[in-house]
């Protein structure tokens, strides 16, 4: 099986290139434009890949209120137009999504098919993606909606934190916004495990459990200090959103609700998200 991934500077293509392997194709800018349907194409059609896995999104969250043509094309248009290309060559698409697609209201985990209600703009073209996706190849892609995502490589909320503790005498930390961390570590093996069986359909992928940023914080800096990433440690204080205020409106509720995953992706389980925060840090502290 010819697995293809799009996007080559992200977490997620990170972590799917060291679980693949280092000859793993990853098509960046640089190899084509993903938001021009027929540059796009004539690369796919000289790979002609079974599965296409699709890791390239715009995901700067406030930017993108002011940024929003390019945030478009990247998680709308192309998106579309990587459907186009499954449509014609029966290839396989796994496409990742966001808990941004909900309006945060519902206050219990998210179905995978409850309605979607975007609050901004990068949830609104995220959206716009995966309707693309549900209406050109609704039995030939798996989209996976996530959240939180960090990893040891790139920027996260993880790697701002262990920073800001390392620099500053305190620190305050929204604890009304309540979700999952998702190592992509997790979330690449479930991508693989869905292109590797072609698992078509709607599904949720984060670890496991329940947290606010706060919560996440705080077992930050725990675990940075008993692994010697941290010398000391600091206050965190809550704070809620309301004393926070961002360009761009975030779900104050989202986690997703994995039921279908855990029955459908036999191969691979979510863990706890406390569980594998360690684990990545565990790998910080090796570098």
């Amino acid at each position: 099986m010819k697995i293809v991934v799009i996007g080559n500077a992200g977490q997620l293509s990170y972590e799917l290139v060291r679980i693949l392997g280092e000859d793993t194709i990853c098509l960046g800018p640089e190899d084509t434009d993903i938001t021009k349907e027929d540059v796009l194409s004539k690369t796919l059609s000289q790979l002609s890949p079974d599965v296409i896995i699709n890791a390239a999104a715009y995901t700067a969250v406030d930017k993108a209120e002011e940024d929003l043509a390019l945030c478009n094309a990247i998680n709308a248009t192309a998106v579309e137009n990587l459907a186009k290309y499954c449509k014609s060559s029966d290839a396989f698409l796994v496409h990742v999504s966001t808990d941004y697609v909900f309006n945060g209201h519902k206050g219990s985990p998210y179905l995978p098919n409850d309605p979607i209600e975007p609050q901004g703009a990068y949830g609104k073209t995220k959206a716009d993606g995966e309707k693309a996706v549900l209406e050109l190849v609704p039995e030939q892609s798996c989209l996976i909606r996530t959240a939180w995502v960090y990893s040891a490589y790139g920027n996260n909320f993880v790697k701002t934190m262990l920073r800001l503790m390392a620099d500053k005498p305190q620190l305050t930390v929204i604890d009304d916004q309540i979700g999952t961390p998702t190592w992509a570590k997790g979330l690449a093996q479930a991508c693989i495990s869905a292109a590797k069986n072609k698992t078509a359909g709607v599904f949720h992928w984060t670890d496991e459990g329940v947290a606010s940023w706060y919560d996440f914080a705080l077992a930050i800096q725990e675990l940075a200090l008993e692994k010697g990433l941290l010398e000391k440690a600091i206050p965190v204080l809550p704070i809620p959103t309301s004393e926070y205020p961002t360009p761009a409106k975030r779900p104050h509720y989202s986690v997703l609700d994995k039921t279908s995953t855990r029955k459908v992706f036999s191969e691979v389980q979510p863990a706890h998200w406390r569980k594998q925060l360690s684990a990545m840090m565990d790998e910080l502290s090796s570098n």
